[in-house]
């Protein structure tokens, strides 16, 4: 394997590469599933250039995407890759029908589930998916802990949980990694969430580094759209908000011109230039999208280039309403002295 650095993800021993694989648009989110031969090739690619750490969860597909990164890690040295997976959310007829879960018994059952469909011993990084707003935090992670000690997962990370959240969980629990979505694109993270993983030690993985596809395309990614790509709903790529950010990418491409490197890379270097506790992990179906997302680690700032970029930025909320129950500003939990166990 060659030549992307490595990163130490939190303070409990995780290394991985300092840029990861979001494997799920290779099975739903970005229109159809693609064709599994390819996507085999395209971790392989991956995993052959360094980039070893890789991400899925039970919910996309929902569940093939697993079967998918079990099969490609076929003939693949174990302990060479760091595999993360993720639980905690029932899909339901439409986006908004979706339903969240963490008791023990439903933690356990997903745990032991996703270890069946990626064939695997053990999970290196297991994250709660979506934080239950119905069981204390505690609860959930006291499972979680169990399975850790049980050697079925070695590391435990939260997705869309805010400060107050990771607290109580750290708490149980030593968090590795936590989830989150951040980019030139979205910064809303800044404010609270990553300043208190820093304080407690814990790793930062951003998903969406790219703007789900918007700084590789730019405006005329909605041109192609399949009427089942979510990106359709994001209130950055509506209306007004659509028209401001057109602007934005414009100053966007003109430094990636000056500095020689495609809007993309520069978008993904900005969010790997913010410190060594980070891995992002873009998605991508292409291996020649793969390899230029690595070129992106070859990308520097000036002072001024960084002054500019922090003076940017993107109009329309992260998600659309109907999401946002989901979000990390919307994670907290009941005091665990209010759990009544069955």
């Amino acid at each position: 394997m060659s030549g992307v650095r490595r990163i130490k993800l939190g303070s409990q021993g995780l290394e991985v590469s300092a840029l990861g694989l979001g494997c799920m648009g290779m099975s739903q989110g970005y229109g159809p599933a693609k064709p599994e031969e390819d996507m085999i090739k395209v971790i392989h690619h991956a995993i052959n250039s360094g980039v070893t750490h890789l991400d899925t969860s039970d919910i996309y597909g929902p569940h093939t995407n697993e079967i998918l990164v079990g099969k490609a890690l076929k003939g693949v040295k174990r302990e060479d890759v760091q595999l993360a997976t993720k639980f905690g959310v029932k899909l339901g007829e439409s986006f908004d029908q979706a339903e969240v879960h963490g008791e023990p018994e439903y933690v356990r059952a997903c745990c032991e589930a996703s270890l069946k469909r990626l064939d695997v011993d053990y999970i290196d990084l297991y994250y709660v998916h979506r934080i239950d707003k119905t069981v204390p935090i505690e609860i959930t992670m006291g499972e979680l802990k169990k399975l850790v000690e049980e050697g079925k997962i070695k590391y435990i990370g939260l997705s869309e949980a805010g400060p107050a959240t990771i607290r109580r969980a750290h708490a149980v629990h030593p968090i590795t990694a936590v989830q989150l979505e951040w980019s030139l694109w979205t910064r809303d993270a800044e404010e609270e969430v990553i300043p208190t993983c820093r304080e407690l030690g814990i790793g930062i993985v951003p998903w969406g580094p790219l703007g789900s596809g918007f700084f590789a395309s730019g405006p005329k990614l909605m041109d192609n759209l399949t009427d089942n790509d979510f990106r359709k709903i994001l209130p950055k790529m509506q209306g007004e908000n659509f028209e401001h950010n057109k602007v934005i990418f414009e100053r966007i491409e003109g430094m990636a011109q000056r500095k020689g490197c495609t809007p993309s890379q520069l978008a993904l270097a900005w969010v790997l230039h913010q410190g060594d506790d980070i891995s992002p992990i873009p998605g991508t179906t292409r291996i020649e999208n793969l390899n230029q997302n690595l070129g992106a680690l070859a990308v520097k700032f000036t002072t001024e280039d960084l002054a500019e970029l922090a003076s940017i930025s993107f109009k329309g909320a992260r998600m659309p309403e109907f999401l946002a129950v989901h979000s990390y500003i919307n994670s907290d939990t009941p005091p665990l002295s209010t759990w009544k166990s069955e």
